[in-house]
């Protein structure tokens, strides 16, 4: 089997990956687990740890730390994009926005920091909260 930066790709961490491609959301890792056991009925939720662990390490995967104790995990995109986090429902909505480029070459300029990495992640309620649909189950 080929080798991703040195590590063996098994059956195992190509469903994790695909699952994570995939998912239209941020799946923790018990969500992940869940899905990847309809698959895979052998797989443990510590590999799913482990795995998670190791595509971080490799930069394949972000990890999120919304308003939750636990981590969100999410593919590695080509596009930098921001999260939008509903204290209602727990919704997270990603977006994009050319201001953080300006922000970051701005900051940059002001300090001499040589910034790698930006993340906007902004707190409210989404319109479905508002409106007094919260589903606190999501």
């Amino acid at each position: 089997m080929r080798d991703l930066k040195g590590q063996r790709i098994t059956n195992q961490r190509r469903l994790l990956l695909d699952l994570l491609h995939r998912s239209e959301g941020h799946l923790d890792a018990d969500e992940l687990y869940r899905l990847a056991k309809e698959k895979e009925a052998r797989l443990s939720l510590s590999t799913v740890y482990r795995t998670l662990r190791l595509f971080k390490e490799l930069g394949l995967i972000e990890e999120r730390h919304f308003a939750e104790e636990h981590h969100h995990y999410e593919a590695k995109g080509e596009a930098e994009h921001h999260h939008l986090v509903c204290l209602g429902c727990g919704k997270v909505i990603d977006f994009e926005s050319p201001l953080t480029r300006k922000m970051r070459e701005d900051v940059s300029k002001q300090t001499g920091f040589e910034i790698l990495d930006a993340e906007v992640h902004m707190e409210g309620y989404c319109g479905r909260c508002q409106m007094g649909g919260e589903d606190s189950s999501r």
